[in-house]
Order: structure tokens, then sequence, then C-alpha cells
């Protein structure tokens, strides 16, 4: 498949891409920089910021691939699994930060 990345909106996405993306939910601000994909900045808007996570998760990978020009279809994935165990880590620290602190909250 020819390599159409960074073409913006009107390109056709490679399936083996067309995937949820971690990276993009819990690394969302620091991801959106990283792959050209501004939208993660309304990440930061409270009460919609849940509903822009969401999208990061379905759509990141489309818009990154959109975005930003990779070298092949592995290198975008070999970097998205990057950002993937990255999010998986932070998403590991809030859930003790926050079982933490209800712990704190209930039983002390």
């Amino acid at each position: 498949m020819e390599n159409t990345s960074g073409h913006g909106e009107t390109i056709v996405i490679p399936e083996e891409i067309d995937r949820w993306n971690w990276g993009a939910v819990f690394l969302n601000v620091f991801w959106g920089i990283g792959n050209k994909t501004y939208i993660a900045f309304f990440s930061l808007v409270p009460i919609i910021n849940i509903f822009v996570l969401i999208a990061l998760g379905f759509n990141g990978n489309k818009w990154a691939w959109r975005n930003k020009k990779w070298e092949s279809i592995e290198h975008f994935k070999t970097v998205q699994k990057k950002w993937t165990y990255a999010g998986y880590i932070v998403g590991l620290i809030y859930i003790y930060v926050m079982l933490s602190g209800l712990y704190r909250i209930f039983y002390q």
C-alpha cells in the first residue's frame, strides 16, 4: 500500500492502524503535540474533556496518520506502540493515586 500519511482528511486510512489508542487517551496533550493532532488540547476543557478522550481513543490513530508524515505503516505502529506503553504506565499511576486517595478518605 502507498504511504499516504500526512496528506490530510481526504486519504484512506490503512486498515491495520484503525485501532483504539490508549496513548492518545492517557497522554492526550503530549500525544497530540507529538503527533500533530492539536484537537487533543480540548482535553483540558472541563466537561467536554471526557468526550474528547473517547474521540482520541477511537480516532487518534486516524488523526495521527492524516496529520503527520510517517516513514511507513510499520514505523507508525512502532511509534504508537511506544505511546501506548507510556499510556499504560500513566494510566496505572493515575489509578493508584485515585485508589490511594479513596483509601485515605474512607479508612483514616
